[in-house]
């Protein structure tokens, strides 16, 4: 299955109104200011969308407003992934009916399967689907690592186009490169290593940085697929203080905090993250002044 979600994705925060309930007007004001910040294509209901403390009706009210507001300007992937493998195919099937271009799995977290049940599991829901499937590996937050072999096998599967990598393992990310189909999509999980993982032939970057600089980002790997390196290089060391600054506490907190200081209003994050401190705010307000963002 040749599909093309394109070079950058951000992974969306998930807006909710002063009583942390889903805000869907928000949801597409943020959608319109990530096609316009150049994104290529959103994640909705992913884990910077606080996706363990969305309901399923929210995520699905999500999904099809993302898809009404933005749908053929930019591709819109659904995170229907999770750790109980029923509810995710449920959950699946329920988003391709909404018009979604594809769904993201994340590796589940707290069962930790084995890497034969990680196979199976992956395998089952994206046989429940015609849509096209990104795997995500983050053994940071699911407590397992799923491998390159493991990865190699699920990409015979004729709808399992791409991989979100966040081990943060430049040698793992290699040897993905070298065992999977030229045509199977690797994508950072980290905005950090972008242009390290652009240049062994991966794909581009799923983001969180990319709601404030995707423009920014964009020139980066624009500059790097188009052979100027050094241009590239100096972008990304221009970026790595917003990179970092936006996981100087818990994901989503930061990036809800620098959204709301530019004028995108998304409101807080539900327990049991909670928001941003005086002392962080303050961080993340001078980063976003060093960059003219405010």
């Amino acid at each position: 299955m040749a599909v093309d979600f394109g070079r950058i994705l951000t992974a969306m925060v998930t807006p909710f109104n002063q009583d942390l309930q889903v805000d869907l007007n928000l949801a597409k004001n943020l959608a319109r200011h990530l096609v316009k910040l150049g994104n290529d294509g959103i994640v909705v209901s992913g884990t910077t969308g606080e996706s363990p403390t969305i309901t399923k009706q929210e995520k699905l009210d999500l999904f099809k407003a993302v898809v009404e507001e933005v749908g053929g300007q930019a591709t819109v992937v659904a995170g229907t992934g999770g750790n109980n493998t029923a509810e995710s195919v449920e959950l699946t099937k329920e988003a391709e009916k909404l018009g979604v271009d594809g769904v993201m799995l994340v590796v589940p977290y707290y069962n930790k399967p084995s890497q034969e049940g990680l196979y199976q599991h992956f395998k089952v829901v994206a046989e429940s689907t015609d849509l096209p499937v990104i795997l995500y590996n983050i053994p940071g937050r699911s407590a397992i690592n799923m491998t390159p072999a493991t990865v190699a096998r699920l990409a015979e599967i004729d709808n399992i186009v791409g991989i979100k990598e966040a081990a943060g393992n430049m040698d793992q990310v290699a040897e993905l490169k070298r065992l999977l189909p030229s045509d199977f999509a690797i994508y950072s999980g980290d905005d950090s290593l972008t242009l390290p993982m652009l240049s062994v032939g991966c794909k581009g970057i799923i983001s969180v940085a990319g709601h404030i600089i995707a423009d920014k980002i964009k020139e980066m790997i624009n500059a790097y697929t188009s052979g100027n390196i050094t241009l590239a290089a100096e972008l990304h060391l221009k970026l790595f203080p917003v990179f970092k600054g936006m996981f100087i506490t818990s994901n989503p907190t930061p990036v809800k905090t620098a959204l709301n200081m530019i004028g995108v209003q998304v409101g807080g994050v539900r327990l049991p993250l909670v928001n941003a401190t005086e002392q962080e705010k303050e961080t993340i307000k001078n980063l976003l002044k060093e960059f003219n963002l405010i």
